[in-house]
């Protein structure tokens, strides 16, 4: 059991990065990052201590996680997934969920998974979980974030074992073990991390030895309201850390992104960019932005070096199979 005070304090961060996810533009026009540097410290410090000490193949197992812990009678069977972070964990690990909740940005099966995950059913989306549609396929195991859903966790947990990281995104390592955990399949994750850690480190070595160093990448997404440059603590910026690939200044942060205006766009400069779009590109700030007198004046925009990339795979995938996806993208764009 968690004490009154974390639960609080996570009730607290939850707040906060809510609400600066409906941030339209940063207040005053100076930059706003999206969610604080201290909170990332205690998620990655907490999420390394998840997991068990059950030898592989043992059950019942006890599994420790964001919401206290979980007993296992068995080797799960009928999993559902509550994020596209949980599904490429999941999937990756030779397991087809019964159960799938999508974003709300891109509502179906990723493509780079399509045909390896089966065919799950639809139980809502990651903020809208239909609980009745998930007790119907019976699951053995539930996996999912407390960011996301830990109002519902004791519903879900009523329903079948549940397991939760703390959230989704640049704590994906930690999750996948997590996940692999109460699958019964450590030795496989640990493997599959071990592969994507190595080709990461030849890719960065390959782009300098194509282009006698390693530029700079910015990464820029449009999402409706807000444009976002990713910094160290997201998906994309773990990738180019692992790989030793530079950032531009404005994105050495220890947070998730920060946001700039139409008008800060400049800050996105950098040796390449790339650009990723939330949903109907219609509905961001994408065309004003691209079709804009500032943009036209970057430096990577002059040279030619600027390319747009799978949001769903970039941004969404959240798991070492979009992760290396965005290596073999990198490895042909650098």
């Amino acid at each position: 059991m968690r004490s009154k005070s974390t639960v609080t304090a996570a009730v607290v961060a939850l707040a906060l990065l809510l609400g600066a996810c409906a941030t339209g533009k940063p207040p005053g026009g100076q930059p706003a990052v999206a969610v604080g540097g201290s909170e990332f410290a205690k998620a990655a410090e907490e999420s390394a201590k998840f997991g068990t000490d059950a030898a592989p193949g043992v059950f019942p197992r006890t599994i420790k996680h964001a919401m206290g812990s979980t007993a296992l009678q068995k080797r799960p069977e009928r999993v559902i997934v509550l994020d596209g972070g949980e599904l490429d964990n999941v999937v990756a690990l030779g397991v087809k969920p019964v159960g799938v909740a999508f974003t709300e940005g891109s509502p179906v099966m990723p493509g780079y998974l399509a045909g390896k995950a089966g065919d799950p059913a639809n139980v809502g989306t990651v903020n809208t979980l239909k609980l009745e549609a998930i007790k119907a396929l019976r699951p053995d195991l539930i996996l999912g974030s407390r960011l996301r859903a830990e109002q519902l966790y004791p519903k879900l947990a009523e329903i079948a074992p549940t397991v939760f990281s703390l959230r989704p995104g640049f704590t994906w390592k930690e999750n996948f073990r997590l996940n692999a955990a109460a699958l019964d399949r450590t030795a496989d994750a640990d493997a599959q991390l071990a592969d994507y850690t190595r080709r990461a480190k030849e890719i960065g070595a390959r782009a300098e030895q194509r282009l006698g160093k390693r530029p700079t990448i910015s990464m820029v997404r449009f999402m409706p309201g807000r444009i976002r440059l990713y910094a160290a603590k997201s998906f994309i910026g773990t990738i180019l850390i692992d790989a030793g690939l530079p950032r531009p200044a404005t994105q050495q942060v220890e947070d998730l992104a920060v946001e700039v205006s139409t008008e800060q766009i400049g800050k996105a400069d950098a040796d390449r960019i790339y650009t990723g779009s939330y949903g109907d590109p219609a509905k961001t700030q994408q065309a004003d932005v691209l079709g804009g007198q500032v943009w036209k004046q970057l430096g990577a925009v002059k040279a030619g070096n600027v390319r747009p990339v799978s949001d769903e795979t970039w941004f969404l995938g959240l798991g070492v199979m979009a992760a290396n996806q965005v290596l073999t993208d990198l490895d042909g764009l650098l």
